[in-house]
């Protein structure tokens, strides 16, 4: 357990490195098109994931972050190529709204909402899965501690939401002078 979250964090430090390389060379917050916001909300669910296994010491965290991180890279690859981008990531999808800081506080915050929903349903499978094959059958305090886990998650990423929704209201008043005009 302990080798593979050295492991898990190692690769988290790499991802990070390639999030704050791409920032740097587009000048852009980390989530500009489809394909940064794959590697994005991948990047936030690990780290949430391995923040969970530091609190929680059961090897639940390693499980999801591996889980989780992996299956969101190999969509950020496939979103690379069928999208028509030849292998070309670096390329800003052209925002409605097109500021900077209103991008970045707008889109990371529903972003981030994105990847505590990614969790929490990762956490809740893993409950229901576990209880189908008996996994730790006369456990009960195993599954209090994935419920309050799970409800953590979910607490976070509707708090993240709702910020991400309202600052995008905001933005949209900013701009256009009414808070929605979709």
């Amino acid at each position: 357990n302990r080798a593979a979250n050295w492991l898990l964090w190692f690769t988290f430090a790499v991802h990070t490195f390639g999030l704050v390389c791409r920032i740097y060379i587009s000048g852009r917050p980390p989530i500009t098109n489809l394909y940064s916001s794959a590697v994005f909300i991948g990047w936030a669910g690990v780290l949430l994931a391995l923040l969970f296994e530091i609190i929680y010491r059961l090897g639940i965290g390693n499980l999801l972050a591996a889980a989780l991180g992996f299956p969101t890279m190999i969509i950020a690859y496939y979103l690379t190529f069928d999208l028509g981008n030849n292998g070309d990531t670096i390329g800003v999808m052209q925002a409605v709204l097109d500021t900077n800081f209103w991008l970045a506080t707008h889109v990371t915050s529903i972003t981030l909402g994105y990847a505590a929903g990614l969790l929490a349903a990762a956490l809740g499978n893993l409950w229901l899965i576990g209880k189908m094959i008996g996994l730790k059958r006369g456990d009960k305090e195993f599954y209090r501690t994935l419920g309050r886990m799970t409800y953590g998650v979910v607490c976070f990423g509707l708090i993240f939401s709702a910020v991400g929704t309202i600052l995008g209201g905001v933005w949209a008043n900013y701009s256009w002078g009414r808070f929605w005009g979709w």
